[in-house]
């Protein structure tokens, strides 16, 4: 089959195309003929810190497509199937385990970017017929950790105020999902065309947090002062403070992202003074995507999807992945 490798070389030149054996078939797995791939920031810093790998691995945790073969004793799946892989294949349900994260799809483990995958029979997750392979292979990183992020970690409710920030991934998700559920929806970005489709989608209210650097204040003022229940916090330590500054009294800020890195100084009085709860969101358990699938289909949710290259043009969609000018998901169509 053919499939790409992380190879330990400098940034993107990485990414190399590679004809390997198909992996091996065990009793309880099943074997899935990949036919697209989406991409996550994580899979930029794994590209980027390639130099650094002692062995090669296939790239990207999502990727949906169809069932090709399956074990002797699989009972949860069959030949022709339409299914996602899980980010990580181990977490079924309940808490994170050391176990469960260690078996995370393309770190340390070979994950989507290939045209054959073989999982457990436990980690594929059945698709409604209604979504294209490229709409299902969005789901399984950014989907379920906006879905863990608004349900599992807090619990939304009519009604309420969430913040999103950007309009990445996640955040669209966030933005889709929240207004499913009769939330109202703020989003920030320095993008005017980004903050119009955004306010398309359904956003309640939009900040260009260039032109009002303190957005976690303006953003509670649009409330009447309360201030937002949840905020979807994707910068990091760089937008820390102002998330805490956003939410109301008593109100969840889920952290999942590191964009401005791991480590800076952050304001911990607003924590405790405001009674935040702040709680750490690593995608989710298959659990939560069948969770995320059943929501989907409730309010015929459709991903947003920015731009699909083919498989030989995986390079260019890592590039524009890092460019930051996509609006939603980028994925890459494998067959």
């Amino acid at each position: 089959m053919r499939a790409y490798e992380i190879q330990p070389r400098e940034g993107f030149d990485a990414l190399t195309l590679v004809d390997r054996p198909a992996p091996a078939l065990g009793p309880t797995d099943v074997r899935v003929r990949v036919h697209a791939v989406s991409l996550n920031y994580r899979d930029l810093t794994i590209a980027r810190g390639a130099a650094k790998r002692k062995a090669p691995v296939i790239p990207a945790s999502d990727g949906a497509g169809e069932v090709i073969e399956v074990g002797a004793a699989v009972t949860r799946h069959k030949v022709g199937d339409r299914v996602a892989g899980s980010f990580f294949p181990r977490w079924i349900d309940g808490a994170m385990s050391e176990q469960a994260h260690a078996a995370a799809l393309g770190g340390s483990h070979d994950g989507m970017l290939a045209e054959q995958v073989v999982l457990p029979e436990v980690a594929w997750v059945k698709l409604p017929a209604r979504l294209s392979f490229e709409a299902a292979a969005t789901l399984p990183c950014a989907g379920v950790t906006a879905y863990h992020a608004l349900f599992e970690a807090a619990q939304l409710r009519p009604g309420d105020t969430v913040l999103v920030q950007g309009t990445g991934g996640v955040s669209i998700f966030g933005l889709q999902l929240a207004r499913a559920a009769g939330a109202r929806v703020i989003v920030t970005s320095s993008s005017a065309a980004k903050r119009d489709r955004a306010i398309a989608l359904g956003a309640d209210h939009v900040i260009d947090y260039k032109a009002e650097p303190a957005w976690g204040e303006a953003g509670r003022a649009w409330t009447g002062g309360r201030g937002a229940d949840i905020v979807i916090e994707v910068g990091g330590p760089g937008t820390f403070d102002q998330s805490v500054a956003a939410l109301r009294y008593g109100g969840t800020m889920s952290i999942l992202g590191v964009l401005t890195g791991v480590r800076g100084e952050v304001n911990t009085y607003g924590i405790f003074h405001k009674g935040l709860r702040v709680a750490g969101i690593y995608v989710g358990s298959v659990a939560m995507f069948e969770g995320l699938i059943r929501a989907l289909e409730a309010r015929q949710i459709e991903p947003v999807i920015d731009r699909t290259f083919g498989f030989t043009e995986a390079r260019a969609a890592y590039e524009h992945l890092a460019s930051g000018q996509h609006f939603g998901k980028v994925v890459i169509r494998v067959s």
